[in-house]
């Protein structure tokens, strides 16, 4: 090979590799609370300006919406103390604690103990949380209750939890584990979530699967889920809990270190430069050419996990700050505000008489909305509320 030839090759392999370094920033970029504002706020800018393809917006109804949610969050607590929104509610429906009674009977030796207990199940609970379908429902042995939707299968896996099904340790059967992780059957999860032919759940061997995957997630990465104990899920706290500064922590960090060490589980999404990018979907509408530049992060599931796990960092000690930091879930609930109190309209109605893939533009761009307007419509709330 010339010279020539040889500057010209290797000037052709510096530019791959910077293409490369790109790449990963790009996807890099993506994994973090800051994308999710920054490409919702891009995309919902379309909507705002009538050059969307999927809704409109009238900003009148955001007072009203507002008006509606500050007289509620008033009549439920009159004294403003809000519970945290997080997984631990769901574990309390009906008014029964029933973790509180589970933590009574086991009584940690430590409060690191009991919060890598408190974060396998938080973990493990948002997993197996996704839509459910429409007839199924968890009958609670306790008490009779029938609970469907995302309670329902948060009693039901807490019910799972209890049974010492995701333990490798005998003598302490209120744990999770790769090892156990691993060997949970599918017979084992029908029975646990009571799956028949009158109560389907959505995705059951989805789920299951994900429960394997995160005993692979914990075992690839010891640094996030094996510092102070053999790997498993709730791991998670202590590398937290080393994180934080004069006992506090970022919400922020906390999605960070949930999407590097969970990203890699979720099946069928996408990836850059070999990441997974986790709850991330393309709209071209507000790409300009540089990769990564049409694709919209939510990362709903890992946004409810970080939540999820702010009660058991208290437990060890660790106070949780800027949560307000942390993006709105952009899930049906709460794009549904949105679409009821005529802030958002469908452009074509018919247009979803039929259901839509989450891939769907209509879908994305909702979602984008509803992250934004959650962040447009809490100073309103906290204004009527006479809170900060």
């Amino acid at each position: 090979m010339s010279d020539g030839a040889a500057t010209d090759a290797a000037d052709t392999q510096s530019c791959e590799d910077l293409s490369e370094d790109a790449d990963l920033r790009a996807a890099r970029g993506l994994l973090s609370a800051e994308a999710v504002w920054a490409r919702s706020a891009a995309l919902f800018g379309r909507i705002e300006a009538g050059a969307a393809d999927c809704f409109t917006f009238d900003a009148d109804a955001l007072g009203p919406i507002a008006d509606r949610v500050a007289a509620l969050t008033k009549s439920r607590f009159p004294s403003l103390d809000v519970p945290l929104h997080s997984r631990w509610r769901h574990f309390e429906v009906e008014g029964v604690d029933r973790f509180k009674g589970l933590a009574g009977a086991r009584g940690w030796s430590s409060p690191a103990e009991a919060a890598r207990a408190m974060g396998d199940l938080a973990i493990l609970s948002v997993l197996l949380d996704a839509g459910a379908g429409p007839t199924w429902r968890y009958t609670e042995p306790a008490s009779g209750l029938q609970i469907g939707r995302s309670e329902g299968l948060a009693i039901a896996s807490l019910a799972m939890f209890a049974s010492g099904v995701f333990s490798a340790v005998p003598a302490a059967p209120l744990r999770a584990d790769a090892g156990a992780l691993e060997t949970v059957s599918d017979e084992d999860f029908t029975s646990a979530f009571q799956i028949s032919v009158d109560t389907p759940l959505s995705g059951a061997s989805g789920r299951r699967a994900l429960l394997g995957a995160c005993a692979g997630a914990v075992r690839e990465c010891p640094e996030l889920f094996a510092t102070e104990d053999d790997p498993r899920p709730g791991g998670l706290i202590d590398a937290l809990a080393a994180e934080a500064v004069d006992g506090a922590l970022p919400a922020t960090v906390i999605l960070e270190r949930v999407l590097e060490g969970f990203g890699p589980i979720w099946p069928s999404r996408l990836s850059l430069a070999g990441l997974p990018l986790g709850d991330t979907w393309q709209h071209e509408a507000i790409g300009d050419g540089t990769v990564g530049s049409d694709l919209v992060p939510f990362h709903k599931l890992s946004t409810w996990l970080s939540l999820s796990l702010i009660e058991p960092l208290a437990v060890r000690g660790v106070t949780v700050s800027a949560l307000d930091q942390l993006p709105g879930l952009a899930e049906y609930r709460n794009g549904g505000l949105f679409v009821d109190g005529g802030a958002l309209t469908l452009r074509d109605p018919a247009v979803v008489s039929e259901p839509l893939d989450v891939a769907h533009p209509i879908i994305v761009e909702w979602r984008a909305a509803t992250v934004t307007l959650l962040g447009r419509i809490a100073p309103l709330v906290r204004a009527r509320l006479g809170a900060d």
